[in-house]
């Protein structure tokens, strides 16, 4: 998906798919046992095919998955700046000041368990104008390896920290890293969250070079993209450079703003970009 709607199928064609891979592997194996080798082999096949779309962040294989805002926002010049991994009470903070200076919208796509440890840092980014969308409880690494209960905790326990502390319900859920499987999908639909990847990101979380981190994601710059950062473990910018030890987000920002204004592109949330 590319900015559209959530659907209100609960499967994709892929997952229909798969489903019909393994109901055929059956039957051809009831029919014909000398033929397990090679039903097998598709099984696997299909397996594979499935794990891939789940590192994949930006498919939507496995369900609805935003990778540009939808069509209407797009024309209108809209532009979506997502920050993710916070709060952090060093970095987040002067991302604020930034925001406010160019009067500009960002969605944070927060850690439930960090915004329940800053929650008045959490409550500001609200205050100001800007969403907190869900990034998980923990942000595990292992995210993607969970079962529906677990995946399902970790979510559903972020939606609880976000919205006692803030006084809103997310809208939007990201993936630690990127990274899924099935069982999320079910999971979003159940909780009517909109899965959101991006249309590029800078890798600001290990490229310690702010200005290859602009180009990355002042490449082919149009109206409609989502575009990602990070508050919190930001990359610090590397020795030996003007501003070594800054956090690279605190450098790229102010720049891509400006660069936002200069082509009159607008940043708002994901959530004036709904329909």
């Amino acid at each position: 998906m590319t900015g559209e709607v959530r659907q209100s199928s609960a499967g994709t064609p892929l997952l229909y798919g798969s489903a019909a891979v393994h109901l055929a592997a059956v039957a051809v194996t009831l029919a014909r046992p000398r033929l397990w080798p090679w039903t097998l082999g598709v099984v696997v096949l299909d397996h594979l095919l499935i794990t891939a779309a789940g590192l994949w962040p930006r498919s939507d294989w496995l369900g609805p998955n935003w990778t540009h805002l939808p069509a209407q926002s797009a024309e209108r010049g809209d532009i979506a700046i997502t920050i993710d991994d916070g709060p952090d009470p060093e970095v987040t903070p002067r991302v604020l000041d930034v925001l406010a200076a160019f009067e500009a919208r960002a969605s944070f796509f927060c850690v439930g368990e960090r915004v329940s440890r800053y929650p008045d840092l959490a409550r500001e980014i609200v205050r100001r104008g800007h969403s907190v969308e869900n990034h998980s409880q923990r942000h595990r690494h292992s995210f993607s390896l969970l079962g529906p209960q677990g995946m399902a905790a970790e979510i559903g326990e972020a939606q609880g920290s976000i919205a006692r502390v803030t006084g809103q319900n997310p809208r939007f859920f990201r993936a630690p890293a990127g990274l899924r499987n099935p069982f999320l999908e079910p999971i979003l639909k159940r909780l009517n969250l909109q899965l959101a990847s991006w249309t590029r990101r800078g890798f600001d979380t290990v490229n310690a070079d702010p200005e290859d981190v602009y180009r990355r994601l002042e490449r082919s710059l149009a109206g409609g993209d989502i575009l990602l950062l990070h508050d919190g473990h930001a990359a610090r910018a590397r020795a030996g450079s003007p501003a070594a030890g800054t956090p690279v987000i605190l450098e790229v920002l102010p720049r891509l703003l400006e660069t936002l204004s200069r082509r009159q592109l607008r940043p708002v949330t994901l959530r004036a970009a709904l329909p």
